[in-house]
């Protein structure tokens, strides 16, 4: 069995910088989780029009509807079986802002239906979207959104791309500064910047002994 990374990436997956290569074999046969700790330089988001929607999404650890410099960070990448019998790994991050923590969560599988990984956004992943993985030529993960689907009951919509948000992520290691490096940015093909952040930080690793609850999502999607 190889991660989910390795599914979707193939040969690709060797390719990435040796550092980034070991963060993303977290799964269920490397038995290991990932826990990076750092600082986000910036976190922001679009105009005045935009809160409402960042705090509606705060509501359910989508998205985040506060701005900063400096914010201590903190990411756990932890795999599990979801209830569905499904290899899974947690994106739990957590922004330690002044005003109190914020949390944005996801839960990531890989589909072999639709060819990639698929991303279940928030406590109740209610939102799922297909990431699109590239190796860039530094050895660097940039992951891109593709078609997001909004689940709920019997629901089963597409999100149209005018209200939807393109996401593209960069993730890197800093030989110089031996710290991972991450850069976030959403935005909407109509409307323009909706949020983001980058900074960097550094990983540790452990054995896993089973998932702590709290980083379980509270309701499971099957459908991808």
């Amino acid at each position: 069995m190889t991660s989910i990374f390795q599914q979707a990436l193939g040969a690709d997956f060797d390719r990435l910088h040796p550092r980034i290569r070991r963060r993303f074999s977290v799964g269920l046969d490397s038995g290991e989780s990932c826990t990076g700790h750092g600082v986000m330089d910036r976190v922001w988001h679009g105009g005045p029009w935009v809160r409402p929607f960042l705090a509606l999404g705060g509501t359910r650890n989508i998205l985040l509807p506060r701005t900063g410099r400096d914010i201590p960070f903190t990411i756990e990448n932890v795999p599990f079986t979801d209830t569905f019998g499904r290899e899974t790994v947690t994106f739990v991050r957590t922004f330690a802002f002044p005003d109190g923590p914020r949390r944005f969560d996801a839960t990531m599988v890989y589909s072999p239906e639709r060819g990639c990984v698929v991303d279940y956004l928030g406590t109740h992943q209610h939102l799922a979207t297909d990431l699109h993985l590239t190796v860039d030529g530094a050895g660097a993960l940039v992951i891109r959104s593709g078609e997001h689907r909004f689940r709920e009951g019997p629901v089963d919509a597409r999100v149209p791309a005018l209200i939807g948000g393109d996401a593209v992520v960069r993730e890197s290691y800093d030989e110089a500064a031996a710290r991972f490096r991450i850069q976030v940015r959403v935005t909407n093909r109509r409307f323009g910047p909706l949020f983001g952040y980058e900074g960097s930080f550094t990983a540790e690793y452990a054995r896993t002994h089973g998932i702590r609850q709290d980083l379980r999502p509270v309701r499971e999607e099957v459908r991808a």
